[in-house]
């Protein structure tokens, strides 16, 4: 008896979950369910050639083909704007492979239960012909699907919930958010202009070069840097159409001109907008914006953050050649070529000057270590020394660099051959330079 009644309660515990496991197993969104979806539209993405979007926050915007680019063409207050081509791409392709997940009802009478009688979110498009509009209404209650419908018929079916972001998107969403139209990786020129300081930098042979206040070395890394975040500046906002004197723009905080050839882009900045933005705009276009405030902190910076404070471009490992003249002193060291005992190459420093000898390769390294790692704090249009403490050239790649070092009281300075003014540098820098120095005596 106590068996029979175990074995029933066993079967009333199976019983709903074979049912509901059965439920599942035949949903028509599981992967498994042999029968194939009906599309919603029968259309090639690359043949819709207009899309109207309705917003759930009421924005309408109206998107149209020019070629191969789309515009946003409504609204359009300064004329047709372009827009984001991915994001335009992500509408068009999932109207064309949308499907419908099940069919909730063939002639429903009441869209306002599937919140389809005033649609949250309306998708129109043309693709050469007559448009067809996606009425989107409420979610279902487990939240993974949406109610859906076509304009003009009232049969009720479910879409992912997943693709209402991809629909649901308001006019700036759709638009290009570039600050300027302008390629990175052609741009040559950039002349920034920040209260009293105009700032200008060229690409000379690839390389980048400060070319105002005056010319000299680069930071590479810096300026690349700078050039990418301008020609690559993102809108965060449209601000509404004023006067541009109440965004500053009348009077910028900040110009960027930035270069490709012949052609040239103006970014102007403005006055301080919500927190972590400022108001700028395209010199060439009517449209005033928001941008991340850290671009302008940027364009700030004074010319000492773009210089290159590195005293030589050569480094320990690539550097074949030493000249050090110290006081009346002058030596000489290059790294030669020999075969070691077991006739392969090996380098080995030589002092050629003012002997002839075997140089002890781990002082050459310390001197080396020490010169290729020193660095400029700051510069300066002179230096104040009047006697040379040390001139050292290194050679590395065929190219010759001399520095020379001098000391005035509590400063030392670093001179740089065929650049003008002079580099600030810690005297306890030079003293260790000196040191390394004087130990290859």
């Amino acid at each position: 008896m106590r068996g029979a009644r175990t074995l029933l309660l066993l079967v009333l515990v199976l019983v709903p979950v074979a049912y509901f496991a059965t439920k599942e197993y035949r949903s028509p969104t599981s992967p498994t369910d042999e029968k194939k979806l009906e599309k919603v539209f029968t259309v090639e993405s690359d043949k819709i050639d207009e899309v109207t979007i309705k917003s759930d926050s009421g924005d309408r915007t109206t998107l149209k083909k020019a070629g191969s680019d789309w515009q946003v063409v409504v609204p359009a207050d300064g004329g047709p704007a372009p827009a984001d081509a991915s994001e335009v791409s992500g509408i068009t392709s999932n109207l064309s492979t949308l499907e419908q997940q099940r069919v909730i009802d063939d002639n429903a009478q009441d869209l306002k239960e599937f919140g389809l009688a005033e649609p949250r979110i309306e998708v129109t498009f043309k693709a050469g012909g007559q448009p067809q509009t996606l009425h989107i209404g409420a979610k279902t209650p487990t939240g993974s699907d949406v109610y859906a419908k076509i304009a003009g018929q009232n049969k009720v079916f479910l879409i992912p919930s997943y693709l209402e972001s991809t629909f649901n998107r308001k006019t700036f969403d759709l638009r290009d958010k570039s600050a300027l139209k302008i390629d990175a990786q052609k741009v040559d020129s950039l002349e920034v202009v920040s209260g009293p300081q105009t700032l200008k930098f060229a690409r000379v042979n690839g390389t980048w070069q400060l070319a105002a206040p005056a010319e000299a070395r680069t930071d590479a890394v810096a300026i690349d840097s700078l050039v990418t975040r301008v020609a690559g500046a993102q809108m965060k906002a449209l601000a509404p159409a004023a006067d541009l004197k109440e965004y500053g723009l009348d009077k910028p905080v900040v110009t960027a001109r930035i270069g490709t050839g012949s052609s040239h882009a103006t970014l102007l900045i403005g006055k301080t907008a919500a927190e972590g933005t400022v108001y700028a705009k395209d010199e060439s276009r009517p449209a005033v914006f928001t941008l991340e405030s850290a671009i302008a902190d940027e364009l700030k910076k004074d010319a000492l953050q773009y210089r290159q404070q590195d005293l030589y471009d050569a480094r320990a490992f690539n550097t074949t050649r030493i000249e050090l003249t110290r006081g009346t002193e002058k030596f000489v060291f290059e790294k030669k070529n020999e075969k070691d005992k077991d006739g392969k190459d090996v380098e080995k420093w030589k002092q050629l000057a003012p002997a002839q000898k075997d140089a002890d390769a781990d002082k050459i390294a310390s001197l080396l270590s020490t010169l290729t790692g020193a660095r400029a704090t700051s510069f300066v249009a002179k230096a104040t020394g009047d006697k040379a403490e040390l001139s050292a050239a290194l050679t590395a790649d065929g190219k010759q660099e001399r520095v020379t070092f001098s000391r005035s009281g509590t400063d030392a300075f670093a001179v740089r051959d065929g650049v003008p003014g002079a580099a600030k540098v810690d005297t306890t820098l030079l003293d260790d330079i000196l040191k390394t120095v004087d130990a290859l005596r």
